[in-house]
C-alpha cells in the first residue's frame, strides 16, 4: 500500500496511555524494517525495576529524569521506531531532542476509547486508585499543547491497529512527497 522508504530519522510515537503506541509501533517498525523500542521498557532495563516500582519508590520526578536520559541515548542510535510513555513528550528537553533528531507522530484517540483500553489491565501507575476517565481527561488537558507540536497527527480511535498503521504510512508518504 505504501511506498515509504526507510526513514533517515527515528520515528517517535507519542500520545496518551492506551492509544496504541507500543502495538502500532511494533507493526510500523516491521513494515519499515526498523528496530522497535519502547521507552518505558528501556527505562525499566536501565533501572532494573518496573515503571510502577520506580513511581512507588522514587516518585514521578525521578522516573521522568531517568526517562529523559534514556530517550536522549536512544535518539543517538540509528533510526528506529520509538514509543514514548505518555508524559515523555511534555518534558521540554525531551520534546526539543525529539524535534531535533526524529519525526514525531501523535496518535490521538478520544478519552472514551482510551478508558475502554486502559481498564483492561492494572499496569498504569497514574491510574491507580483514581477514576480513569477523570485522570485521562486531566492528562489530555495538560499534555495536548505539547502533543500538538508533533510533526504528524494520526487518529487512532477507531478500528484496528492496522487502520492506524495505514494512517501513519499515508502521512509519512505525504511528508516524503513534500520534501
Amino acid at each position: 500500500m505504501s511506498c515509504v522508504h526507510k526513514p533517515q530519522k527515528s520515528l517517535v510515537l507519542i500520545g496518551l496511555m492506551g492509544v496504541g503506541k507500543t502495538t502500532v509501533g511494533r507493526r510500523l517498525a516491521h513494515a519499515l524494517k526498523l528496530d522497535f523500542r519502547d521507552a518505558d521498557e528501556e527505562v525499566e532495563k536501565a533501572a532494573g525495576r518496573s515503571v510502577s516500582e520506580i513511581f512507588a519508590d522514587f516518585g514521578e520526578a525521578a522516573f521522568r529524569d531517568g526517562e529523559r536520559k534514556v530517550i536522549a541515548r536512544l535518539l543517538e542510535e540509528p533510526p528506529m521506531v520509538l514509543a514514548l510513555g505518555g508524559g515523555a513528550f511534555v518534558d521540554d528537553e525531551t520534546r526539543a531532542n525529539v524535534k531535533a533528531n526524529a519525526i514525531s507522530i501523535w496518535l490521538q484517540a478520544d478519552v472514551e476509547t482510551l478508558v475502554r483500553r486502559v481498564t483492561r489491565r492494572d499496569t498504569r501507575p497514574l491510574l491507580r486508585g483514581d477514576d480513569p476517565e477523570t485522570v485521562l481527561n486531566a492528562l489530555l488537558t495538560r499534555r495536548q499543547a505539547a502533543y500538538a507540536e508533533a510533526d504528524i497527527h494520526v487518529d487512532a480511535s477507531g478500528g484496528s491497529h492496522q487502520i492506524t498503521l495505514d494512517g501513519i504510512l499515508r502521512a509519512l508518504d505525504a511528508r516524503e512527497a513534500e520534501a
